[in-house]
């Protein structure tokens, strides 16, 4: 494809986001591109909203393996273009819609003619809510096209376009969502002796949780603790008998996710005991576990991309966002790396802008690396 083509993909794309296996619109717009490839030693499938395209190879050794993924956010976008999302309320904030049309790039390239290895394309959902990553692998969605080594990417807002960053090992955090609901006795403000405030409750419980990253987990180690709502109380002069308070969990290791869960329990029952009241929690980690590198795949691909003179590659520090497809990494070697698109606003932002030269930046270099594997 030509860069005007790419171009105009990812706006059709970016016109039509959709929230994690909801993506019907998306992937039949992927289809429509993808069953343009009429090549016989190409066949695909789908699994509920997401596609597995597979290129048989002429005398395969092994199967590479590159993923998209393709769900968008539920953020009302404030990027105005004759572009922009005709769904309201929903918008590919996080670069999602750059994914797929690389992706598709990627798949053209490797398809002008038959290589020698095997290689699957997977157009993944849900990254962003349910770990489709993880749901594919589970309900053996892969079978035999299961890759031997898996790649794929993310745009990095505050890289510039031309520059790729990654690293052996950990690169990004493994998540975990939080959800606690604290229920007592609520009643009339001039009587609090008759009552157990649960806002009272609720705010010892967040103060005490800061005290896992500084009191729990090993400075080195490094763990975020962060709760974005607290929910309570209906009137002035009425003490809350409920309480509901919603955050994150950000680690770099699995077995320093698992200790701040369980301290999150043990706190919230310490908590309902002081207060006299109960609690409910509900930890929803999914298949977020960290994005780990293996050594080997990822040290050839820095290799490579370092004796390239048109890309601008540096090693990046660990991250503490999230992503899936750290547990198809848990599962099959492989590597994940961000991409430069230069935005001046960042993911998940209703005015995330992505420079849409990357695409072609990304088709090119990352194709040429794609390529030096069929061996």
């Amino acid at each position: 494809m030509i860069q005007e083509q790419l171009i105009e993909i990812r706006r059709q794309l970016h016109r039509i986001p959709e929230i994690g296996l909801e993506e019907k619109k998306t992937q039949n717009l992927l289809l429509e591109i993808i069953q343009s490839i009429e090549k016989e030693f190409v066949e695909y499938r789908t699994w509920r909203t997401g596609i597995l395209v597979f290129i048989h190879g002429k005398n395969p050794k092994k199967t590479i393996g590159w993923r998209a993924d393709i769900d968008g956010l539920p953020i009302t976008e404030e990027v105005i273009s004759d572009f922009q999302s005709t769904h309201k309320g929903y918008m590919h904030a996080c670069g999602h819609d750059f994914h797929m049309t690389i992706g598709l790039g990627l798949l053209e390239q490797m398809t002008l003619q038959q290589p020698e290895n095997n290689y699957l394309f997977l157009f993944q959902p849900a990254e962003e809510n349910e770990a489709g990553g993880m749901l594919m692998y589970e309900e053996d969605a892969f079978g035999s096209w299961l890759p031997d080594e898996f790649y794929g990417l993310h745009v990095n807002p505050e890289l510039p376009v031309g520059m790729i960053t990654t690293k052996v090992g950990t690169l990004f955090a493994a998540t975990c969502e939080v959800q606690i609901t604290l229920t007592g006795k609520g009643g009339h403000a001039a009587f609090p002796h008759d009552s157990n405030d649960m806002i009272i409750a609720g705010m010892s419980l967040v103060q005490q949780a800061q005290t896992i990253v500084s009191r729990n987990v090993n400075p080195v180690e490094g763990a975020v603790v962060t709760f974005g709502t607290f929910n309570a109380g209906t009137a002035t002069n009425v003490i809350a008998g409920e309480a509901t308070i919603s955050g994150t969990i950000r680690t770099l290791t699995e077995e320093m996710n698992q200790l701040t869960q369980s301290r999150i329990r043990e706190i919230g029952e310490g908590i309902a005991k002081s207060f006299n009241c109960e609690v409910h929690v509900m930890l929803d980690q999914k298949g977020y576990v960290p994005v780990i590198n293996n050594k080997k795949i990822t040290e050839n691909f820095m290799s490579f991309m370092e004796s390239d003179p048109d890309v601008f590659f540096k090693e990046a520090q660990v991250a503490m966002t999230g992503e899936d497809f750290g547990y198809l990494l848990s599962k099959v070697p492989g590597m994940m790396f961000w991409l430069g698109v230069d935005s001046p606003y960042g993911l998940h932002s209703a005015k995330f802008d992505p420079k849409e030269e990357a695409i072609p930046f990304a088709v090119k270099h990352i194709g040429k690396f794609l390529l030096s594997l069929d061996k």
